[in-house]
């Protein structure tokens, strides 16, 4: 790497936590990426890419949406789909100290694209190994245990209110990705956690599948 040896530099995985002769069985496994940082807080000098790989069958993320919940209930499906989005955001900002901020927009500007629903909040963000594993099906929040490090980590039911704040509105759905699939063609997940400089970034989309 072009190291001097009076020069100092730390391996660290993507959610910068330092490698150590302590960590290194639990931290280090295949296909793990790491950064050569000269410290832990060292601002990287261009984006990182990060490949996650996962065997869901096609049908199995795409349209287990609509055959596992929308479709039985008989229902309109796109209220439970937006649910599940708003969902994400009703978790993230549950231990915000100051206001809650969730944004619903709806963008038909085809000059930046295809239309798109966009869920925005000030929450508390997600690092890169919870984009990760948000990737993964049948993972849910309350059962991830393990090497999983939730999106929903640390998550506790709040004492009764109504299930539009207390982040209960999933509990019975199926999940934010077969939402996203029943509404549109692809997913865009743009997240800063609260303590970290870095912005993690994930795309999955039908064309990938």
């Amino acid at each position: 790497f072009g190291i001097t040896t009076d020069e100092n530099f730390v391996i660290t995985t993507t959610n910068r936590k330092e490698i150590t002769e302590d960590n290194f069985s639990e931290l280090v496994q295949d296909g793990v990426t790491l950064y050569l940082l000269q410290s832990v807080d060292q601002t990287l000098l261009s984006a990182t890419k990060e490949r996650i790989d996962f065997l869901p069958h096609y049908d199995t993320l795409v349209k287990s949406g609509m055959y596992e919940y929308y479709a039985s209930e008989g229902q309109n499906p796109l209220p439970f789909a937006l649910a599940e989005l708003v969902d994400n955001s009703l978790s993230a900002t549950s231990r915000n100290t100051g206001i809650r901020s969730i944004q619903i927009k709806l963008l038909f500007d085809e000059s930046q694209g295809k239309p798109a629903v966009a869920v925005i909040d000030n929450g508390r963000g997600m690092t890169s190994k919870r984009l990760n594993n948000w990737a993964v099906y049948r993972l849910s929040k309350f059962t991830r245990q393990g090497d999983f490090e939730s999106d929903h980590s640390g998550y506790v039911r709040p004492l009764p209110v109504p299930r539009s704040l207390n982040s209960d509105i999933s509990y019975f759905g199926v999940g934010g990705k077969q939402a996203v699939f029943f509404v549109g063609q692809s997913a865009r997940m743009i997240s800063k956690p609260a303590d970290s400089q870095d912005v993690h970034e994930l795309v999955l989309s039908k064309e990938d599948f």
